[in-house]
This record gives structure tokens, C-alpha cells and sequence, in this order.
């Protein structure tokens, strides 16, 4: 006999689906299919209903009557509105982890800094831009804003489908390694409005490397490169 299973597994379910929608294992536009999210998660059709209407309220999830869910495209004009939303939480984030950051948490993130060097003398766009996310992400969990970490992983999570784009704009990476550079070097200084001022320099370069590539593709009039930091 089947145990029923607690409530908590849609909260559960619920994770699990957008931590695969944001990392990309779901792409955008991808069917979702009730019976298959069900076996892939474990959990009833019913549970996979919950989650997917959660989903659609989140607005990662387009839900539509007699055709099923599907995730969310974001269109390049969208990618920079969310890219404007995130200057602002990501200099606020670098600006507190200059104040914030441990002695142990710097040198990570300096750590990270030199593998992104070493990678972009391998001339490896995809590891460096891995690490460019790691770097990311270490400084704003050195910040301890949870309320601005939770809006910029939302908002990264719409950026999946424009991820490694902006660092195949030509010149683009030894550019954005000195933008990182600096960031990371006013962190390290415990420059508060420095890092601020270096992370909105660096996004908002990052946000004219996505208006360009959108351009030439649509000059080229071709589906766009598949796979946005740089």
C-alpha cells in the first residue's frame, strides 16, 4: 500500500522544477509534460498541477487552457529590463560585500577571479563564463542580502537562454575581466561605493553586449544563439 505523501512534497516538487527551469536543464519554450514531470519528480499528476500553476503565478511558466505549460521565452527586450533590475541588486550586493565579506570569503572570490584568468588564456569562453557566474554568485553570498540574493536568482533564471552570448561579442572577454578586476579589487579594498559603481559598470556593459548581439541577429533575420554573463 501507497503511503499518502505529505504536503510538503509539492513544496518540494515545486524546488526541484525551477531549479531546473533556472539552470537550464528545462529550456525556454520546452513543453512540460504532466505524466513526464510526474515520473522525473516522483510525485503525483495532481502535485505536478500545483506546482506548475505556482509556476505560471511566478511568471516562469506559461500556462495555457488545452495546450499545457511550457517555460517561459523572455524576448532580448525583456532580457534588458531584467538586466537593469539586476544593475541595481548586484551593485547594491557588491557595495555590502565590501563591508560584509570575511577575510576567508575575499580570497575565494579572488580565487575565482584568477581561474577566469587562467581560462581566458585557454581561450575557453564557456569555463570562463562558468566561473564568471561562480564569481557572481560568491559575492552575493558575501553580501548576506537575503531578500536581494532571492530577486537575482530570479532574475538570472530568466537569462538562461542568453547565457555565454554576450562574451562572444568580439573584444568582449579581456574587457569584461577587467570590469571583474575591478570589482573584485574594490571589494578587496573595502570601498563600498567603488564596488557599487564597478558591478553597475559592469552589467550595464554587459547590457549593451546583449543590445548588440540582439541587433545582429536581427540583421542576420536567424533564430538567435541559444545558451548571459560576460
Amino acid at each position: 500500500m501507497t503511503l499518502p505523501r505529505p504536503p510538503a512534497a509539492a513544496d518540494d516538487a515545486y524546488e526541484r522544477l525551477r531549479a531546473l527551469i533556472y539552470s537550464g536543464e528545462l529550456m525556454p519554450n520546452e513543453r512540460l509534460v504532466e505524466a513526464d514531470l510526474a515520473e522525473r519528480l516522483q510525485v503525483s499528476r495532481a502535485i505536478v498541477r500545483t506546482v506548475l500553476v505556482r509556476l505560471g503565478q511566478d511568471g516562469v511558466v506559461v500556462l495555457t487552457p488545452h495546450r499545457g505549460a511550457r517555460v517561459r521565452m523572455v524576448t532580448e527586450a525583456e532580457a534588458i529590463e531584467v538586466l537593469q533590475a539586476r544593475t541595481a541588486l548586484e551593485a547594491l550586493t557588491a557595495g555590502r560585500a565590501a563591508v560584509k565579506a570575511t577575510a576567508r570569503e575575499i580570497a575565494s572570490i579572488r580565487r575565482i577571479l584568477a581561474g577566469m584568468s587562467r581560462k581566458l588564456e585557454q581561450n575557453d569562453l564557456l569555463g570562463y563564463s562558468e566561473a564568471n557566474a561562480a564569481l557572481h554568485a560568491a559575492i552575493i553570498a558575501a553580501a548576506r542580502h537575503e531578500t536581494a540574493a532571492r530577486l537575482i536568482h530570479g532574475l538570472r533564471a530568466q537569462l538562461v537562454r542568453f547565457q555565454f552570448r554576450t562574451i562572444l561579442v568580439p573584444g568582449r572577454p579581456p574587457v569584461s575581466f577587467a570590469e571583474h578586476t575591478a570589482i573584485v579589487d574594490a571589494i578587496g579594498a573595502r570601498d563600498r561605493d567603488a564596488a557599487e559603481a564597478a558591478m553597475r559598470h559592469h552589467l550595464r556593459h554587459v547590457e549593451g553586449a546583449l543590445s548588440q548581439t540582439a541587433g545582429a541577429a536581427g540583421r542576420r533575420s536567424a533564430p538567435l544563439q541559444p545558451g548571459l554573463t560576460g
